[in-house]
């Protein structure tokens, strides 16, 4: 027997009418119809339900219903399965795997259960009943997801969007879930098992015992102050921040040179240019407290959950925030090398490849980006802009063209020309370059402005990546070649004679047989010999990431 009592009022949990089992041994029968109604109400509206419910991986939720008839799967003729106390046991933890509990349902569930299993009048709802099994259902779906692909994820390659891992992954996970008694261990196993994923999780748990939990105040920069209003409350924001710090007293008043007084102080303990003025260098140190740390770690957790579980026997990994190359072979670094990457206005991109030549003493054709932003420009200010750089002018036959014969006042998006620069020693691209392909014109190279390898900030270039040690590196990819040579082949060049063509200043271009992958990634956070190693975030790349995916956290 059923009771359907109408109500006006919302208790938080629930906005339907409410359905009252008086039997409970014909309980999961109305929890069936109300999974299946809810469900079908969901399908037209992007998995919404109600405003309080929307289930974000309503596909393979309803995929898991569907192949079990549309039965409650954590509740037996109202009461919940054992399996529920592991989920939420798993919740209450989840942040030492880079999860927010709160990101599913969990307060809602939390709520919800409760009521289910100590109200005398809810514990009888059919509603409530198949409304609590949505949500877990969804809960756990989403967990695994963020477990194993991580939250940023491309719709594209979602797993919640691939109808091939509806049965294989998020059914097949969530019914061993709630038949196997080793809960732990099921979770364990979704895990990615790439060596960079696997210890950087395992730096979580220590970051969490020894960070800084009080919320600071977050400072916008650049700030666009419309009126004298805007300055003030903008700089009483500035002062309460530097108050959190104990470098000022909310009591005190402070006129402006006080102020700047009290920021050049905090320069100086920050390593800053103490100069008492507001710049994004102050703003992005006080904005980076351990919360935002954190958040930029869950960031570069989910990056590495992107890697593949086996990276190749021996390749090249160059890591932008922390200007460093390593040549990596069987899981051992055999060599590291400082690199130069591209400015903020001009960042590296990530790049997925393989080494397939090397040009020793390099021609540098201008890339049209840099003509377009610097070289026109130039010969707009001086048409003999080019010959103080080294550089020289060609037409489309490859004749040379005299700039101070052209009125470049006539060309505002780029130029009928190319220009290129000599190899040599003054050559922008050094002694050699290291070719791959990709769609960005982006290599690997050595530099005529060594000098920039004694930086701290290393993010100085047009977009390509200078490399320090690229005789090192040079040598690796000719021993390598050498090394795993085919039978009956042989190979042109050997470490001798890269040595004879640098030193005779002879340009060459070398075919790589062998080639060697290379991976250009931006990880914000590493963990290295078991320590947690933040780098700056040189483009805001995370910061972006950990704004979009993790606000109000």
């Amino acid at each position: 027997m059923i009771v359907v009592l109408f109500s006006s009022c919302n208790n938080g949990t629930e906005k339907d009418n409410k359905e009252i089992v008086t039997d409970k041994n014909t309980m999961d029968e109305y929890v069936l119809q109300q999974i299946q109604s809810k469900l079908a109400i969901a399908t037209d509206a992007e998995g919404k339900i109600d405003d309080s419910l929307t289930l974000k991986f309503f596909n393979p939720v309803e995929e898991f219903y569907y192949t079990h008839d549309y039965a409650p799967a954590w509740s037996d003729t109202g009461k919940f399965s054992p399996q529920i106390n592991q989920l939420f046991s798993y919740l209450d933890t989840a942040i030492r795997d880079g999860l927010y509990k709160e990101d599913y349902h969990y307060s809602a569930l939390q709520k919800i259960t409760n009521l289910l299993q100590y109200d005398s009048i809810a514990m009888k709802d059919a509603v409530l009943w198949g409304r609590a099994d949505l949500m877990l259902t969804d809960a756990f779906m989403n967990i695994i997801s963020d477990i194993r692909q991580g939250r940023l994820i491309s719709d594209s390659l979602a797993y919640k969007n691939d109808t091939t891992k509806f049965n294989n992954f998020f059914c097949s996970q969530l019914n061993r879930f709630l038949k196997e008694k080793n809960q732990d261990t099921i979770i364990r196993n979704i895990h990615p098992q790439n060596r960079d994923y696997l210890a950087l999780r395992e730096t979580i748990h220590t970051f969490l015992q020894t960070m800084d939990t009080f919320h600071y105040t977050i400072l916008k920069y650049p700030y666009v102050f419309e009126n004298e209003i805007d300055s003030i409350d903008y700089c009483n924001q500035l002062k309460l921040r530097l108050s959190e710090s104990n470098y000022v007293s909310l009591e005190k008043e402070l006129d402006s040179l006080q102020l700047a007084l009290v920021i050049s102080k905090y320069q100086k303990d920050k390593k800053l240019i103490s100069d008492g003025k507001i710049s994004k260098s102050l703003i992005k140190s006080l904005n980076n407290t351990d919360n935002e740390k954190l958040k930029r770690l869950f960031v570069s957790v989910d990056k590495c959950k992107e890697f593949p579980d086996s990276m190749p026997q021996r390749y090249i990994w160059v890591n932008l925030p922390s200007f460093y190359l390593k040549v990596i072979e069987h899981d051992t670094i055999t060599l590291k090398s400082k690199i130069v990457c591209g400015k903020p206005s001009t960042p590296t991109p990530e790049i997925t490849s393989a080494i397939s030549d090397m040009v020793i003493y390099p021609t540098w054709t201008v890339p049209v980006s840099i003509i377009k932003k610097e070289m026109l420009p130039g010969l707009k200010r001086n048409s003999a802009y080019l010959e103080k750089k080294g550089l020289k002018l060609y037409d489309k036959d490859g004749a040379i063209v005299d700039p101070t014969t052209i009125n470049w006042t006539k060309y505002s998006k780029g130029i009928p020309y190319k220009i290129k620069q000599s190899s040599g020693d003054k050559n922008a691209l050094g002694v050699i370059k290291f070719n791959f392909l990709n769609p960005f014109d982006v290599y690997l190279h050595d530099t005529n402005q060594r000098y920039f390898f004694n930086n701290s900030n290393r993010a100085l270039s047009h977009g390509c990546v200078r490399v320090q040690s690229w005789k090192e590196l040079a040598y690796f990819i000719a021993q390598t070649d050498s090394a795993n040579l085919a039978s009956g082949d042989s190979l042109s060049y050997n470490t001798d004679s890269i040595d004879t063509w640098v030193t005779k200043k002879l340009r060459h271009k070398i075919t790589v047989k062998n080639r060697i992958p290379l991976f250009i990634r931006y990880i914000s956070c590493e963990a290295t010999n078991g320590k947690l190693v933040f780098y700056d975030d040189i483009y805001d790349e995370d910061k972006n990431l950990a704004d979009r995916f993790f606000a109000g956290k």
